[in-house]
């Protein structure tokens, strides 16, 4: 019997449920009936959210909760400690200048080892990595608060990167693994998305509230205690890995490509660092321009390697270079190191504005930034239902024209004493609505663009790409703005300074900066525009795909030479067709 993931099943005729629930072929009878069967698995699809789900609704909800807690305290974690910077650096005596090493050494570990520790997750089993990179993050981020001496604090920093690392691609990997495609996955990648900007709102709260009413030390401690609790929650939650098989059959051979795992972890450390380091040490700096190519012949190597092993066929690469062979796939990690450039700036710069430049306390930055929370959770319920219902550019497109908006409102000469509900509020709201909108499309996409057996891989490169494009657009944004002040000022870059309350340098280097970040927002939305312009709606269900595609022979198509087309398209992948969205043998 024909299975229903076969070419023939899919596309030869409608499709229809007999009493024991098999889609069986039968006659085309006319376009009128084609469309009743349409409505009728539409309304079937509808009502079949709970037939869908690989487990109990309650378990399913456990699991898409406790995933998504690894994207909240990753951001969360983030945000906390940025409000508490200024705190740690005069406990620990640490000085201004390398007081932003807090915060990159987090940020390299976490960027250079996604792409590993996704690999890893494919290979030996995606649970298995997350629960030990969510215990690793607890234990080294419980250490911090008990280490006075700043190397070994910035080092324990990199260690929480590591679980971070590993825990955050295998969870989208488990999602794309767990949820086959319909609404179930819609809604689980939707919840998982919102997890980001509660994050972010919930480590400003959580930082401003206990820098003001206690030590700086419980921000760790409260971290650690919800990565306990997450990694507690996930031996429950995420069902046992089932055994792995390809698409022949055979039993998938646990084996890492070390050389390729060496040259991209390398790549991107020798990437990130200079470019975190570049504004602080000077470009000029002759080990910095060094660094960067060297960073750039190891990603090339990288790439060659992985081009070696994959045609030659004995050995799996860390990534299938040939996936890129896919326009829309490319563009879409352009978009993502665009989009999330964007969006991190915009955030950044606008919690600059409210601290460093209208002086504001911890607290009363975080509240400016509370909408933000409010707006995702309510986004995530909204994106979760579109997702079904309207096509990608669409949504990709709304999504970064509004985080666009946001960096505009920042930018433009609005007086920075004008009320915060006239252009802050709004700025706030545009900001996460886009990125909840941008976000589960962009990962979705992925997810149906790789097979399953690379789904933890998938959710470590759009992570690695959103990272290397923060770390070179906050780098050419921190240029930007030291070059206005500079020239504000009078004075040679060198000398520019810092950001001061209220100066009037420091507000046109602030609104320079955001200029940029819209200019990066403008670019990922005319990316959508070229490449997606077109494409079908990315989170509808298998079976109302199933009955479409017939829909289209019936008004005329030669059917014979359809099923035809598609048995001549076999191949291992399944990924989105570039025109309809659907998926189509590639």
């Amino acid at each position: 019997m024909a299975s229903r993931d076969d070419p023939e099943t899919r596309v030869s005729q409608p499709l229809e449920k007999d009493t024991g629930g098999i889609f069986q072929q039968r006659p085309i009878s006319d376009e009128s009936e084609v469309s009743d069967d349409v409505a009728e698995v539409t309304e079937d699809a509808d009502q079949s959210l709970t037939s869908e789900l690989p487990f109990s609704k309650a378990r399913c909800i456990a699991l898409v909760a406790t995933l998504t807690g690894a994207s909240f305290l990753n951001t969360l974690s983030g945000q906390a400690v940025v409000i508490i910077l200024p705190t740690i650096g005069k406990d620990l005596d640490i000085p201004e200048a390398r007081l932003q090493w807090i915060l990159s050494a987090y940020s390299l570990t976490f960027g250079c080892f996604m792409l590993f520790w996704g690999r890893v997750g494919d290979i030996y089993g995606k649970r298995k990595i997350f629960l030990c990179g969510s215990a690793w993050f607890a234990a080294t981020t419980l250490a911090n608060p008990f280490i006075p001496n700043e190397i070994v604090f910035d080092l324990f920093r990199g260690l929480q990167g590591l679980g971070a690392a590993a825990n955050v691609p295998t969870a989208i990997g488990i999602l794309g693994t767990t949820f086959p495609p319909g609404k179930a996955k819609n809604y689980a990648f939707s919840c998982y998305s919102a997890g980001a900007p509660l994050g972010a709102v919930f480590g400003n709260l959580l930082g401003g509230i206990i820098a003001e009413y206690a030590s700086w030390k419980w921000v760790f401690v409260a971290i650690s205690l919800m990565a306990l609790a997450i990694t507690a929650a996930a031996m429950f939650a995420i069902p046992p890995p089932k055994h792995t098989l390809r698409e022949d059959g055979v039993s998938v051979k646990a084996s890492i490509d070390w050389m390729g795992a060496a040259l991209i972890t390398g790549g991107l450390l020798a990437l990130l660092f200079p470019l975190t380091e570049g504004n602080v040490v000077g470009w000029s700096t002759p080990w910095v321009p060094v660094l960067i190519v060297v960073s750039l012949m190891l990603i090339a190597a990288f790439v060659f390697w992985q081009r070696h092993l994959e045609k030659q066929g004995k050995r799996a690469p860390i990534m299938k270079v040939s996936n890129f062979n896919n326009p829309q796939f490319s563009a879409a990690m352009a978009i993502m190191a665009l989009f999330f450039s964007s969006f991190n700036g915009f955030l950044v710069y606008a919690t600059y504005f409210y601290q460093d430049f209208q002086g504001l306390s911890p607290l009363d930055t975080t509240l400016r930034f509370l909408p933000t929370g409010i707006m995702g959770f309510a986004t995530a319920l909204i994106v979760s239902q579109l997702l079904s219902r309207v096509p990608a550019y669409l949504m990709l497109a709304v999504g970064n024209t509004c985080v666009s908006i946001s960096a505009l409102l920042f930018a433009v000469p609005i007086p920075p004493q004008t009320t915060y509900w006239a252009w802050s509020f709004p700025a706030m709201v545009l900001s996460v609505f886009g990125a909840d909108i941008a976000w589960p499309c962009l990962i979705l996409f992925t997810s149906h663009s790789l097979p399953q057996s690379d789904q933890a891989l998938g959710g470590a490169l759009v992570n690695s790409m959103g990272q290397v494009g923060r770390a070179i657009s906050l780098a050419v944004a921190t240029a930007i703005q030291t070059a206005v002040m500079a020239k504000a000022r009078g004075v040679d870059v060198q000398s520019a300074g810092s950001t001061e309350e209220w100066d009037a340098a420091s507000l046109l280097g602030l609104r320079a900066a955001e200029w940029w970040n819209f200019a990066l927002g403008v670019g990922a939305l005319l990316v959508v525009l070229v490449a997606f312009r077109g494409s079908g709606i990315i989170g509808k269900t298998a079976a109302v795909q199933k009955v479409e595609r017939p829909a289209r022979v019936a008004g005329g198509a030669d059917e014979e030479s359809c099923v035809a087309d598609n048995e001549g398209k076999s191949g291992k992948d399944e990924v989105p067709n570039q025109h309809t969205g659907q998926e189509t043998r590639n």
